[in-house]
C-alpha cells in the first residue's frame, strides 16, 4: 500500500512541478537564468517531468520513469548544491524518497 501511494504522489508531484516549469513564470525563468541555464530551459525540465509522470503512471513503463526521475532530481540536486540554495533541497528531498519508496519490489 505505502508503495502504491508513493508513485501516484509522485505522478502528482512529477506532473505539477513538469506544468509549473513547462509554463514558466518569470521567476521560474530567472532561477534556470541565475543557474546557468537558457531562460527556455524550464520548457525542457517541465518535458520531461511529465514524461517521467507519465511513465511512472504505466506499470509497463514504471522503471524507464523513476530512471528519468531520479536523474532528474539527480541534476536539480547538483544545480542548487552547487549554487547554494539550500531551500530548494526539501522538496527535492521529499521527490527522493518518493522515488525510493516507490522503487521498492511489490
Amino acid at each position: 500500500m505505502p508503495q502504491a501511494v508513493s508513485i501516484w504522489l509522485l505522478v502528482a508531484g512529477l506532473a505539477g512541478a513538469g506544468l509549473f516549469n513547462a509554463v514558466g513564470t518569470p521567476a521560474t525563468r530567472s532561477g534556470f537564468v541565475r543557474w546557468g541555464y537558457p531562460a527556455w530551459w524550464g520548457l525542457v525540465t517541465g518535458a520531461l517531468e511529465v514524461a517521467s509522470a507519465v511513465l511512472i503512471a504505466r506499470p509497463g513503463t514504471r522503471d524507464a520513469g523513476l530512471v528519468l526521475g531520479a536523474a532528474i532530481v539527480a541534476a536539480a540536486v547538483v544545480t542548487v548544491a552547487r549554487h547554494r540554495e539550500w531551500s530548494h533541497l526539501a522538496p527535492l528531498g521529499v521527490f527522493a524518497v518518493l522515488l525510493a519508496l516507490a522503487a521498492l519490489p511489490s
